[in-house]
Formats: C-alpha cells, structure tokens, sequence
C-alpha cells in the first residue's frame, strides 16, 4: 500500500483531497497541518482512518521524518492571498522554505519519493496563459512570486515531481476571501474543487507520464467573472468575505484564460461541473434568508450594468 502525505490537509482541498485518497482504498494518508481549533475540527473525521500530525513543513526535523516514510507527497500547503499579500515573509516561509525543506529531506533520505506541488496560473497579467509563455516577474504579486520561485526550486532540485498549476478555484465562498480578489471584467479560467482535488489523486496514477512536466487545468470555458459572481449571490447571498473582498482587497488575483490543458489528456479528472458546483453551493445557503435578501440589490445592480 502506498504512503501518502498531503500537506496542508486541513485545508478545503486538502480534506477533498485526503477523502478521494480513501475512496482508492489503495492508500496509507497522513495529514499534516498547523495545529488549531479549525484543522482540528477538520481533520477529526478522518482521525480514525489516517495519521495526523499536527506541525509545521517549515520544522526540518519533522519533514526529514515523514518524508522518510512516504512514497507520495501532495503539497498544497501554501498562504493564500489576502494573507500571502499582505504577509510578504510568511508567503517564503510556507512556500519556499518549507518546499525547500521537502526537497533536502527527498534527496538525503528518500530519492524514490514523487512530490505533486499545486501551484497557481496567476503568473501572468495578461488575458490569455500557456506554459510555453516566459514569465514576466515583475508584474506577479507576492503571492505568484512565491509560487514561481517555488516552481523554479524543484525544477532544480529534484528528479521526480509534477506541478500542477490551478487557476480560480469554485470552493467555500464563506471561507475563501481570494475568491473575491478579481477585477469583475476579467474572463477567468476555473476549476471546481472537486475536479482540482481529483487531478491531484488521480495524478499519482500516471507518475511516469507526468514526471518532471508542468500543467495549467481547469474544469470548463472561461467565464466572465462579475457573471460568476452574480451567480454566487444568487445561490449564497452575501457574506463578510465577500464584502471584504470586493470593497477592501486590492484585484491583483488573476486567473487567465487557460490555451494548454494537457493533463485532460493523460488524466481524465473532469467529473463537475459549475452547475453542480452551484447546486452545493445553494444548499450552503437554503437558511441563509437574510444574506439572500441583502444581496439582492447588488444582483439587480450587476443587471442593469
């Protein structure tokens, strides 16, 4: 049985991640992630069917430790926007350093370990992005800046690893402020999160055929994003992160339009839909009748542009 370790798992698609591994039923699953009220409120479902360890991949002894044991890592620890803004040396910490640290601990002690990084396709400004385009630093933010350089790092640095690259991710809208951090005429590539925690499951599968390759995916056809918002009203109503996001955050989250989707070709991960994605979504706010009524100004407003 293959020993899989999925970093930041307390996550909403780490958990996703972790309950797709299980569903293999072909998998050992540690978790691990910082510990709190939340990913311990998380991550107890699942604490009679996999390991928990509650630490930091920023801890060298710990990461020696566990990669040592595993033959699979999928690493979506990360800071996300606003956070990985407005936290500039937080962002290297988690991202970089602590990538770093998983590299040093697979090349001393265990050099058969795959490593499948999730990194972001908002490493452009640009309309349109494709992994054939040079990436322009100057124009990423903190957040892509950290992502790129981490990329850079394992491309150097280890001989078996595959980044996938995500764009939007359609996740909890109550708890995912970066959802809002777009410019409402964007046409945005996305990807639900069940589709994203899939390809990431389903990747290890073709170990061989993805190696040392780097991947952009998405779920379906760009969309505009003030139409995918609109939609969001709809079917959750208003919610503080949405506020905060829309009227505070600065829009520099970019999700381009994805022109390579080469890992459809070798994985087939697309099981969702934006339809099905807003089905759940309004069963999440079936009680939310006061958030409902507010955001119906907004709605009517988004109409009549």
């Amino acid at each position: 049985m293959k020993r899989v370790l999925v970093t930041g798992a307390a996550g909403s698609l780490g958990l996703l991640v972790i309950k797709y591994l299980l569903s293999e039923g072909k998998y050992e699953v540690t978790a691990l992630d910082l510990r709190n009220k939340l990913t311990n409120r998380q991550l107890k479902r699942y604490k009679k069917r996999i390991n928990i360890i509650y630490g930091d991949i920023a801890d060298t002894a710990l990461m020696e430790e566990l990669v040592r044991e595993h033959d699979i890592i999928i690493h979506l620890a990360s800071v996300m926007p606003p956070l990985g803004e407005l936290n500039k040396r937080l962002g290297e910490i988690v991202e970089y350093s602590g990538t770093e640290n998983i590299i040093k601990a697979i090349n001393y002690y265990n050099s058969d370990c795959f490593l499948i990084y999730a990194s972001t396709t908002s490493l452009t400004d640009k309309e349109k992005f494709s992994n054939k385009d040079k990436i322009n630093e100057k124009t990423l933010n903190n957040y892509a800046t950290n992502k790129y350089n981490t990329e850079n790092l394992i491309k150097r640095k280890l001989k078996n690893y595959s980044i996938i690259r995500l764009p939007l991710i359609l996740n909890n809208v109550l708890h995912d402020p970066f959802m809002y951090n777009i410019k409402k005429s964007s046409i945005v590539s996305y990807v639900t999160n069940v589709d994203a925690a899939y390809a990431f499951v389903k990747a290890i599968d073709y170990k061989k055929e993805i190696n040392k390759k780097t991947y952009n995916i998405m779920s379906e056809k760009p969309i505009l994003y003030d139409k995918l918002l609109k939609k969001i009203l709809i079917n959750c109503g208003i919610s503080f992160k949405y506020i905060i996001g829309r009227v505070f955050l600065e829009k520099n989250f970019y999700s381009p339009i994805i022109v390579d989707n080469d890992l459809e070709q070798v994985i087939d991960y697309k099981y969702d839909s934006l339809n099905k994605y807003l089905r759940r979504l309004k069963r999440v706010g079936k009680k939310r009748y006061i958030r409902k009524f507010l955001a119906k100004p907004l709605i009517w407003l988004k109409n009549k542009e």
